[in-house]
């Protein structure tokens, strides 16, 4: 499938995290627009290098891999700019990149958590559902004064823990591509709680 893409310098986007968005650039604009039309999603990329830090072609200094971005609301401005709200949805692989609009877009194949290679699919889910609760108990721990709060906003599947685990943790753009990128569901549960500072992981 081909899907425009709005890459971002800081921002990974993981499946079921609800986002604003701010689109102000002009070839954004047009990418809204063409989303709104189409009513297909877009792909959310990071930008790997900024042009300050690089002068190798744009597509050629964002990454590979992304989440698919369902718009669900879209509040346009008197100026033309637009604040928006996404949803994640499926990881993707990019497979080739096209420069044929004033937005960049590509060739994206959807990439799906792999199955535990030693683990029946009975066992990976319990062992899931308790590195989940892990994750979630620690997360509360690391920020006791939002305790009520996060526990309200907690998701109870684990792979949405494992989404709102990745966008609460203070984690820098690069470990959260790590997770994104992870081969099963108890992979990235494990790379987000081996982030974890080691006194939030201690049981009281």
């Amino acid at each position: 499938m081909r899907v425009p893409l709005f890459p971002l310098p800081n921002l990974v986007l993981f499946p079921g995290v609800v986002l604003p968005l701010y689109v102000f650039e002009p070839r954004y604009r047009t990418l809204l627009a063409d989303v709104q039309a189409s009513g297909q999603p877009f792909g959310i990329v990071r930008i790997l290098q900024t042009s300050k830090e690089s002068d190798l072609p744009f597509q050629d200094r964002v990454s590979r891999v992304g989440t698919l971005a369902h718009l669900r609301h879209a509040d346009p401005h008197e100026d033309g700019t637009s604040t928006i709200i996404i949803a994640g949805g499926d990881r993707f692989q990019v497979q080739e990149f096209h420069t044929d609009h004033p937005y960049l877009s590509a060739d994206v194949t959807l990439w799906p958590l792999e199955a535990e290679d030693d683990l029946s699919p009975a066992e990976a889910e319990g062992a899931a559902q308790a590195t989940a609760r892990e994750l979630l108990s620690a997360l509360l721990r690391l920020n006791p004064e939002n305790t009520e709060a996060l526990r309200a906003a907690a998701p109870e599947d684990p792979l949405l823990i494992a989404s709102f685990a990745a966008s609460v943790l203070p984690l820098s753009p690069e470990a959260r591509e790590d997770a994104l990128r992870a081969r099963t569901l108890l992979d990235r549960l494990d790379h987000l709680l081996g982030q974890v500072p080691t006194t939030a992981k201690t049981l009281n």
